[in-house]
């Protein structure tokens, strides 16, 4: 940051008074600019039919990650709740109409100041087709999941704990709620298959 958005004058990086980190502060208005976590929400939206489940994967159209399969998911909006954010970008990546359901994964990526979150979720139909941040969109069984070209850790953390989490609602149990600090960064992209 390089100007105050109240004045347009230049700012500096200082310790405001009664802080403990810096912060961008206007060396005119003293305005104090906060620079905090953005919120990257998104679904894990399933079909299931005679037994077989299968979860619905994006292909990215724009980068970061241009090519690589991700869950719905993307920066929430003012004046939504997280659960319309993620309805809102399902159906903007993928043209898919959900039923939500409840908040699955919490995923801090600190090294990237965002927050992840992802709720589970019901295709309400098979009416689904590729927005425009998306080349494909399709439906995945468990092992056809192309798991070398997912896009972001946040993803396989996110898949390999619903998969999991599914074993045991087979024999009984429930979905749990999942919080995990992403602490790995994105691996070198070279070209998805």
């Amino acid at each position: 940051m390089k100007f105050c958005s109240e004045c347009a004058h230049p700012v500096a990086l200082a310790i405001p008074e009664g802080d403990n980190r810096p912060r961008y502060v206007c060396t005119h208005c003293d305005a104090i600019h906060y620079q905090n976590p953005k919120l990257v929400i998104g679904s894990i939206p399933v079909w299931e039919q005679d037994g077989e489940l299968k979860v619905l994967l994006c292909k990215r159209a724009i980068e970061p990650r241009y090519g690589y399969w991700t869950l719905p998911a993307g920066f929430m909006e003012n004046e939504e709740t997280t659960a319309e954010a993620a309805v809102r970008e399902t159906e903007e990546e993928a043209g898919a109409h959900i039923e939500i359901g409840e908040l699955f994964t919490l995923l801090n990526v600190v090294h990237v100041h965002q927050v992840h979150m992802f709720y589970l979720a019901r295709l309400v139909d098979l009416d689904f087709a590729p927005g425009i941040e998306s080349l494909d969109v399709r439906l995945f069984s468990e092992r056809d999941i192309p798991w070398d070209e997912l896009a972001f850790p946040t993803i396989r953390t996110t898949l390999e704990l619903f998969f999991a989490d599914r074993v045991k609602v087979r024999e009984g149990g429930n979905y749990g709620f999942h919080s995990r600090d992403i602490m790995r960064p994105m691996r070198a992209a070279s070209s998805p298959g």
